[in-house]
């Protein structure tokens, strides 16, 4: 007889069963097709300007941002792992897309999209969708706010509506040559762009339910048409946008052309891969769900294939507009596919329309995405952390706009990894004890009952233990204490007594795991914290006396804080 507390292993299958159905084996109404039809779109009016702007921005047309969100946007909610993503272009790939054009033509880049999609089917059929976690926050973040700063540089002509020829494609050589076109910036044109991002930072401070970068461009493109004024638009420039879709075509193929562009796919499968599992993550933490990582991969490998053969651009789950859609209500993918069925509408409808719109007011658009890709915050957060972090954080970083992102994504892992390998040889001699989280078995796993320890604490506290180092790949499974269907209790105290070593991507999981119990009602406290993790908590704004997590010597004096909060 099995013992108690076990829990059987489910069917391999279950890995890649689609949260959509899911949601309609349980049961799926009226009322909730209402709440998502609202939330799509909400969405919607979101990635209608948005993906215009990217697609501009990726040296390619409007309408193909369009494309990506139909044929994309469908099928990463049809298919995909979470219950919440949006799928679509976004601005990390805006970079490798704008560099595969250049190089090899909107033909090069359907077919690297094609071998990318083709990469992430196989990486989820492989189960290597929770390898998300060995991507090390600080290579993240550095690469996040280059292609930040890729991003708005790419906007400064249309910004200010400089007469240019051609802008060069190095970033050190775009900047004098914006000095030298800087006599024909045209006022007209800077009155637009800054009039749409006023408009759009006005709104976000003051109306933040609104939809600012719809009506901005909207606003915008009203006064060039009744003011009759002279800019760059959709319809000048693109000659507008087609009102259907496009009939599905295979690019050219051939071996040398393959072998060509499989860096450049490879780079497309990575970043949609790590940006669609970090936005799963996001809308996890906003929801208390849990995605079907392999699962996701599958749906965004499946995804950018049909985006390729429909002439769209490459595709992942996109994490504002998620937030966006989880802010508005939305219960199920339901409200991801309407989110496309909505800009669908648009383009059998009002295709138009879409000509009017300035350039210029897209560009402010763009500006926007890229401060918001920056995470300034969080760079600024990291530049505290310990100097081999900041090294890895700034290579990164600057690999990334000098130099290219693939390289800089590739030292940056490895220049982490390295490190890693020091830091713990320093701490080689201290217990090896492995975690007491288990390793992912897959996407349903769930471990067996709370172990003994427990038994004889006051009603309403609850104990963990942490064994090794809280690292990078192992600073996720802290989260997943609470998803393990436990009873929220009033009091948690996590043993960190035989934790000898915590980094930055520990640091903010900690963090998260504590924001994340406030929000239920839960206080934290750690015991026995030791040296080294009780220096980087401190010195990362996160130790005794500095946040919401409660410190205690041992686990007695835990039990006493507990006992008195508990009774609060």
């Amino acid at each position: 007889m099995a013992a108690a507390g076990a829990f059987r292993r489910p069917p391999a299958w279950h890995l890649f069963v689609p949260k959509l159905v899911t949601i309609l084996r349980q049961g799926y109404g009226a009322a909730e097709f209402r709440v998502d039809a609202i939330a799509g779109l909400t969405v919607a009016i979101v990635a209608l300007p948005l993906a215009m702007a990217l697609a501009i921005a990726s040296g390619s047309t409007p309408d193909k941002g369009l494309v990506t969100v139909v044929v994309a946007g469908v099928l990463i909610s049809a298919l995909g792992g979470s219950r919440v993503q949006i799928g679509g272009p976004t601005g990390a790939f805006v970079v490798v897309v704008f560099n595969v054009i250049q190089a090899h033509g909107y033909d090069g880049l359907v077919l690297a999209t094609l071998m990318a999609g083709l990469m992430l089917v196989v990486a989820g059929l492989a189960r290597l969708g929770t390898w998300i976690k060995y991507i090390p926050e600080p290579v993240v973040t550095g690469f996040t706010a280059g292609i930040a700063v890729i991003i708005f540089t790419s906007q400064v002509k249309d910004l200010l509506g400089l007469e240019m020829a051609s802008v060069p494609a190095e970033f050190l050589e775009k900047w004098p040559a914006f000095w030298e076109a800087r006599a024909s910036i045209s006022p007209t044109t800077l009155a637009v762009s800054f009039g749409a991002l006023a408009l759009i930072l006005a709104m976000r401070r003051w109306a933040p339910r609104w939809p600012a970068f719809l009506v901005a461009v909207t606003v915008a493109s009203v006064a060039a048409w009744a003011l009759g004024l002279e800019l760059d638009t959709i319809g000048s420039v693109f000659g507008g946008i087609p009102s259907t879709l496009p009939a599905p075509q295979f690019p050219e193929m051939s071996l040398e052309r393959v072998t060509t562009l499989l860096p450049s796919a490879f780079t497309i499968a990575f970043l949609a891969g790590v940006e669609s599992l970090l936005s799963a993550v996001v809308a996890d933490g906003m929801t208390g769900g849990r995605h079907r990582s392999n699962c996701e991969l599958v749906a965004e490998g499946v995804a950018n294939t049909a985006s390729a053969l429909f002439g769209g651009l490459p595709a992942t789950g996109a994490i504002a507009r998620t937030a966006t859609n989880i802010r508005s209500g939305a219960r199920s993918p339901v409200a991801g596919i309407l989110h496309a069925g909505f800009v669908l509408l648009f383009m059998l409808v009002a295709a138009p329309l879409a000509a009017y719109v300035p350039l210029a007011s897209l560009a402010a658009v763009l500006v926007i995405v890229a401060w918001n890709m920056s995470e300034i915050d969080k760079f600024r957060h990291l530049l505290s952390a310990p100097i081999g972090d900041r090294l890895v954080l700034l290579l990164t970083f600057g690999l990334t706009v000098l130099v290219d992102l693939t390289f800089a994504i590739e030292v940056g892992v490895v220049l982490a990894a390295i490190l890693f390998m020091h830091r713990m040889a320093e701490v080689v001699t201290v217990q090896h004890g492995a975690s007491p989280i288990e390793e992912d078995v897959d996407d349903f796993a769930r471990t067996s009952a709370p172990s003994d320890q427990r038994a004889d604490l006051p009603q309403g506290v609850d104990v963990f233990q942490l064994r090794g180092p809280l690292f990078f790949g192992a600073a996720g499974r802290l989260i997943e204490l609470l998803d393990r269907g436990w009873q929220h209790p009033r009091v948690f105290i996590v043993r960190m007594r035989e934790v000898p070593f915590v980094d930055t991507s520990g640091v903010g999981a900690l963090r998260d795991f504590v924001k994340r119990c406030k929000a239920m009602g839960t206080k934290v406290i750690v015991t026995g914290v030791q040296p080294q993790p009780r220096q980087i908590l401190t010195q990362m704004g996160f130790g005794p006396g500095q946040g919401d997590l409660l410190f205690a010597a041992d686990l007695g004096e835990a039990v006493e804080k507990a006992r008195t909060l508990a009774a609060r």
